[in-house]
């Protein structure tokens, strides 16, 4: 049985109204910041959500608008009055948030190490990977279900929408991509293609492998641990 840790802490569906109405404001002074606050209300969102999210982690992933994908070493700077930290970054631009009450009430700013022109902040939600590699299709499915219903909670749009599967995304370079299919009577690679983490996303040269839900008794195993198992939603 695949045991899912639980995320207390850890971006999804949506970028809030305010947050990109105030980097779209900086972007027009010629400032590339993000307020702390918005980015803050974007993330908390999910911490206050009182649906089922155990199977879930939160993250929030900084994309440049122009060049599409992040170099090496680039962090978000917080820096406020009298607080100031930083905030690395995964291989898909995702780092944790970290909720400080401080930061909150000076009215933080959220800035790049080094310039990468305009960016965009989002909150991106993900279903929890696991340390054996192996993953119960039938919990995948239901890790889906509640980033479904989280996106419902969210967005009104979402609401229409189905769980078809799951998206297992790779490193570019130096991992084994290979996905096995198995099932009581037999296992299979599955294809590996090239796209992005995230519907949205520029960067879309991932090694990425999309699994679709069936009525199967069966069990993903990886033979490297993915950056990311997004839920697939039409």
């Amino acid at each position: 049985m695949m045991r899912f840790a639980h995320v207390t802490t850890c971006v999804c569906f949506l970028a809030t109204a305010g947050l990109a109405a105030a980097q779209a404001h900086a972007q027009v002074q010629g400032v590339d910041w993000a307020s702390y606050r918005d980015a803050y209300r974007a993330v908390v969102v999910f911490e206050k959500y009182g649906g089922a999210k155990t199977l879930l982690q939160n993250h929030l992933q900084l994309l440049p608008r122009e060049k599409g994908v992040l170099g090496e070493g680039v962090q978000l700077i917080l820096k406020g009055k009298t607080v100031q930290t930083s905030l690395a970054f995964d291989a898909l631009g995702r780092g944790v948030l970290p909720l400080i009450k401080t930061a909150y009430d000076e009215n933080a700013v959220l800035a790049p190490n080094r310039p990468i022109g305009p960016f965009a902040l989002r909150a991106r939600v993900s279903i929890a990977t696991q340390a054996d590699n192996t993953y119960d299709a039938a919990e995948l499915r239901a890790a889906c279900e509640q980033a479904l219903d989280f996106a419902r909670h969210t967005d009104a749009g979402a609401r229409s929408r189905q769980c078809v599967g799951v998206r297992l995304v790779f490193p570019k370079k130096g991992t084994d991509t290979t996905v096995k299919l198995r099932r009581p009577d037999a296992e299979a690679a599955l294809p590996v293609t090239q796209g992005a983490a995230f519907a949205g996303d520029a960067d879309a040269d991932f090694p990425v492998v999309n699994y679709r839900f069936g009525n199967e008794r069966a069990q993903l195993v990886t033979y490297s641990a993915p950056l990311a198992i997004v839920p697939l939603f039409e």
